[in-house]
């Protein structure tokens, strides 16, 4: 199965995820560099195939630039750099997960969409205390699926104001 093919597999999937009706929540898991992550299905909005994306002057390297998408212009993310494992070496097979953070919408920049998630609140394990680094506050939980860990990703707190204002400022200016 190519890229394209397993985006819109991914996005059928996502569609009728969102038609479940049960106790479980969905969840959209998907790889950034040799880890696995999720967010609630509700806020994805779109799965779309790597394209080039347009660069803005002095941000910080995680934000890729923005891209046009359908006249919205949105800031791309590198979620493997957001969390601080160096920059993504893009290629055609690379997909950008586009996400709603509040009343914003965000593209997220990751290595593949890996499959849905079902989990109820139970199932998902509290962050643990670490040494006080403020960057644990981005993972709302951990979800042990089959033998592998897959964090869940806090959007509000991984992509929040302090994060986004900069892209957005400069996204502004460009419309």
């Amino acid at each position: 199965m190519n890229a394209e093919e397993a985006v819109l597999a991914t996005a059928e999937a996502i569609a009728a995820g969102r038609e479940t009706s049960s106790d479980a929540k969905q969840y959209v898991s998907f790889a950034a560099g040799d880890e696995q992550y999720a967010v609630d299905i509700i806020s994805v909005r779109e799965i779309k195939g790597w394209t080039d994306v347009t660069s803005l002057p002095n941000q910080p390297d995680h934000v890729r630039g923005v891209l046009n998408l359908r006249g919205a212009v949105l800031p791309i993310i590198d979620l493997q750099c957001r969390l601080g494992g160096g920059l993504t070496e893009t290629s055609p097979r690379h997909v950008i997960v586009i996400v709603a953070v509040d009343d914003r919408q965000v593209g997220l920049l990751v290595d593949a969409v890996s499959d849905i998630l079902s989990a109820s609140d139970e199932r998902i394990q509290p962050v643990p205390e670490t040494s006080g680094r403020e960057d644990a506050r981005v993972f709302s939980g951990f979800l042990t699926e089959e033998e592998q860990m897959v964090a869940m990703l806090d959007l509000t707190r991984l992509l929040g104001s302090e994060v986004l204002d900069s892209a957005l400022h400069e996204q502004t200016e460009l419309q």
